[in-house]
């Protein structure tokens, strides 16, 4: 089976150096390149690619909205992160974006290759920065559950009103206690969840999906 296979990245040199070495891979094809993410999304339409190759930092629409959008479009297609960056702003946007590969521009040609094969496979292929933040991040995510966890029902409810922005007397009013049991919640929820105030476990509720605002 041929792979085919666009190349997006705003560097020419980077480009051509990956059509030429590509190139001479039998079972690769390159059926084209873009210069920005607008232009990936659109050859993506036109070519219908097995694998983009696609750069994160490029002009009009970087490498994360065009993956988005990709993903939304043609979700048949693999998108492989291939960047000079391998620090959690970057790599967690990807991974969420649908990439399902993440290369440094430092990996061998051959390891490259081998990468977008593994994706045909349907294995996922990350460099070794690349997991070890998303494990950073798993980790992260158990710890913030097992402390959700912690709560009562009723604690967990006080919680998602705090969120909202309510006031004591309105969590009291709304969950029909009084308002010093409400303050009796809201002092264990800081104990339980480490946080120094409402406005401080609000955010930590809304950043990890427990809550909306």
């Amino acid at each position: 089976m041929t792979i085919q296979v666009l190349i997006a990245d705003d560097h020419h040199v980077v480009r051509r150096g990956l059509v030429f070495f590509l190139q001479t891979q039998k079972d690769i094809q390159i059926v084209g390149e873009a210069k920005n993410g607008k232009e990936a999304v659109a050859l993506t339409v036109e070519l219908k690619p097995d694998v983009v190759l696609m750069d994160l930092v490029m002009p009009v629409m970087d490498g994360i909205d065009a993956t988005i959008q990709i993903k939304r479009i043609r979700p048949e297609t693999e998108i492989l992160i291939l960047t000079s960056f391998a620090d959690q702003d970057h790599v967690i946007p990807a991974i969420e974006a649908g990439a399902s590969g993440y290369q440094l521009k430092d990996i061998e040609p051959d390891a490259l290759v081998h990468s977008i094969r593994k994706l045909m496979d349907g294995e996922n292929t990350l460099h070794p920065k690349a997991t070890n933040l998303l494990m950073n991040q798993m980790n992260q995510a158990n710890h913030v559950n097992n402390l959700i966890s912690g709560l009562t029902i009723r604690e967990k409810q006080v919680l998602k009103e705090i969120a909202k922005g309510k006031s004591n007397k309105e969590i009291g009013a709304y969950l029909n206690i009084t308002e010093k049991t409400v303050k009796t919640h809201v002092s264990n929820i800081f104990i339980k969840l480490n946080v120094a105030d409402r406005t401080q476990a609000a955010l930590y509720a809304v950043k990890y999906g427990f809550a909306k605002p």
